[in-house]
């Protein structure tokens, strides 16, 4: 009993001495933390997102700071972007097989900055897009002659099978030289096997949600997901040991991504030693992050023009003053269609392809006058800051007339839009960890849906349209594809 005794006499003034230090350290600093609402059991919060300009939300077994207004959203990827310039490991991470090689997810430090300047110098940059700017021509015509046929035999056509071939064809021919074409249909496995990532991926991720029980992986998704991945690998392997043959036997052509990686790969002189890892794994985020993206946001701009038939009209009338009716509309035809670039630019900030802008914090600090913890997992909500009824007028209608503002105030936003510096538009995020492919997406875009604008009217049964709901993926997919009858409009091109 006395050495319980002396032992309460020892904590109790200590803990005493405790509280009042944290109390005192409270008074003086008069930081307060952001306020988190009461939760509900096992979604904790997941119903409020979107709900405040910043709170600290609880969904399951995962805290998230949440951000959902453009003052906000600035001091957090402007004025504090190097402190929350890393993301957060998400359940499905455990999984992946290039451990330490995921340049999406990378912390931020000396392999991401290595990796960040050749996307911006070499693999991404103006000189190397011009390039493939061939291929990106090839692969629209093949998406106009995919859908004439449809046309000219009396077919359904599903634009999100179209557009999602377009896009992982350009990318695939762009990484790897390859296509789901003739008899080479490594494309072709790419993208199953890409679809599977994702698909496992996200069911991975509601392990962030029911916390320790993750472990067990009793559904065995995670065991699918490292098979799915090691198919990958052998696939990738093998186009790696065939870029090397063509390299040793000095054949000539344009270099692809996988090319200028291997370089990189061989140069003894190189800030970083890239492993082969390295190259399949970034390879991999290439097509996980460009793929889906891109063809959902073609499917968003399509839907809202067909069901806009004034609009719609509206775009056909400028692409025919423009390019007249004997050729399709090129990229460099793009600069003299302002309705088109709005019409873009209004699907992005509609139906953004992301969106939430995942970070972590690195240290202890204070956004919006609330102090966060290191380590919090911060989501800017895009969503809802691009239909903020405060930032824009009728925030949920498709009005792309918004962006054809020809003030010198608007021209001077509309050249900050794609870099992600107006704080009220982030279709590709911004700072440091900003998209490093949202000009090759918007390339790509721009001439897909003018082509297709150009080329076809399209019709459904009588007095249907398309069914906006969006669905639950990733890339916030609509919820069904639009499947209709293209009718065609022209001939030649």
């Amino acid at each position: 009993m006395d050495s319980v005794h002396m032992l309460c006499y020892l904590l109790i003034p200590a803990l005493l001495v405790r509280y009042l230090v944290k109390i005192s350290t409270r008074s003086h600093t008069k930081i307060k933390k952001p306020p988190s609402p009461p939760a509900l059991p096992i979604i904790g919060h997941l119903h409020l997102i979107g709900s405040g300009p910043l709170m600290v939300l609880r969904l399951g077994a995962s805290t998230c700071l949440i951000a959902s207004n453009a003052s906000v959203a600035k001091e957090i990827l402007k004025y504090q972007d190097l402190n929350f310039s890393s993301r957060p490991e998400f359940a499905s991470s455990e999984y992946f097989i290039y451990t330490g090689s995921r340049f999406l997810t990378a912390p931020y430090g000396d392999y991401w900055r290595f990796m960040k300047k050749l996307c911006m110098t070499r693999l991404l940059s103006v000189a190397q897009l011009d390039k493939f700017m061939d291929i990106r021509e090839e692969e629209k015509v093949k998406l106009v002659e995919s859908v004439m046929r449809c046309a000219r035999e009396g077919n359904l056509c599903d634009l999100s099978s179209e557009f999602t071939t377009l896009t992982n064809n350009t990318i695939c021919r762009m990484a790897m030289s390859t296509r789901c074409s003739g008899t080479d249909n490594d494309a072709r496995e790419i993208r199953g096997l890409v679809k599977a990532c994702l698909d496992l991926g996200a069911k991975l991720s509601l392990g962030d949600v029911l916390g320790p029980f993750k472990i067990f992986d009793i559904s065995g998704t995670g065991k699918k997901l490292v098979g799915t991945l090691t198919q990958y690998d052998r696939l990738v392997d093998r186009i790696i040991k065939e870029h090397k043959e063509k390299t040793r036997e000095g054949s000539e052509g344009m270099k692809d991504f996988m090319d200028i990686l291997l370089e990189v790969h061989d140069d003894p002189t190189a800030e970083i030693k890239l492993a082969a890892n390295d190259i399949k794994s970034f390879l991999l985020d290439i097509f996980l992050a460009g793929t889906d993206t891109s063809s959902v946001a073609m499917q968003w701009a399509m839907a809202e023009l067909i069901n806009k038939p004034k609009k719609f009209k509206r775009l056909r009338n400028e692409i025919n003053e423009v390019v007249g009716p004997n050729r399709l509309v090129k990229e460099a035809d793009v600069p003299n269609l302002p309705y088109l670039r709005a019409v873009i630019l209004e699907t992005l900030r509609l139906h953004p392809s992301g969106p939430f802008i995942i970070r972590e914090c690195a240290q202890d600090c204070e956004v919006n006058n609330s102090y966060v913890n290191g380590k919090t997992r911060v989501l800017v909500n895009v969503y809802a800051i691009m239909r903020d009824p405060q930032l824009w007028t009728d925030p949920d209608e498709f009005i792309p007339e918004r962006f054809l503002d020809t003030s010198s105030e608007k021209i001077g936003e509309h050249q900050m839009e794609l870099k992600g510096q107006n704080f009220k538009y982030l279709p590709f995020g911004s700072g440091r960890r900003g998209c490093p492919g949202a000009s090759l997406a918007m390339m790509v875009m721009h001439q897909a849906v003018g082509a297709l604008v150009q080329c076809f009217d399209w019709k459904f049964k009588e007095g249907e349209k398309v069914d906006l709901s969006p669905g639950p993926g990733f890339a916030a997919e609509m919820r069904h594809p639009i499947i209709c009858y293209p009718i065609k409009l022209m001939d030649h091109f």
